[in-house]
């Protein structure tokens, strides 16, 4: 439930920000103009969330409200430019088509390539990537020093 609503505060304070620059955009002399400006006004702040500031804090501003962060699979570390930029690109192209797909339901699921009587699944790990809860991030941090800490005490004493 937290990813889902980090998600849409992530979406609300884009939107906010975007409809608070619309003033400056409505002077720029034509719709088409005023509708371009929004939308590469849009993009960019969506791409400094969720990439600068991801790469920055390990979250985008509606995560660090939520407490939510992103790790890079398997090793939980700090996921790099390319992975963010890949997982941004995913939400951006591939994410708003599902409903669509979804609407199509029973003539969708009888594709050649899916196994008959199996639904497709959306991958939990969008481009080698995760979101976890902050609490749990530092749970299983203490967990893997624990367990190096064991594992190097063992060695001495053979």
């Amino acid at each position: 439930m937290r990813r889902y609503l980090a998600v849409g505060l992530d979406s609300y304070l884009c939107l906010l920000a975007v409809g608070l620059l619309v003033r400056s955009c409505l002077n720029s002399g034509g719709t088409g103009r005023a509708v371009a400006l929004l939308v590469v006004q849009l993009v960019a702040l969506s791409f400094a969330n969720q990439v600068l500031l991801t790469m920055a804090v390990r979250a985008s501003a509606g995560k660090l409200i939520m407490g939510v962060r992103v790790i890079r699979l398997p090793d939980a570390g700090r996921p790099g430019f390319r992975l963010l930029v890949r997982r941004w690109l995913y939400g951006l192209l591939w994410l708003p088509r599902q409903p669509w797909h979804r609407l199509r339901g029973p003539a969708a699921a009888d594709a050649p390539d899916r196994a008959p009587g199996r639904r497709s699944e959306t991958p939990q790990d969008l481009a080698g990537v995760r979101q976890v809860r902050r609490s749990d991030l530092r749970s299983y941090r203490a967990a893997m020093r624990g367990r190096t800490d064991l594992s190097l005490l063992r060695r001495t004493l053979r």
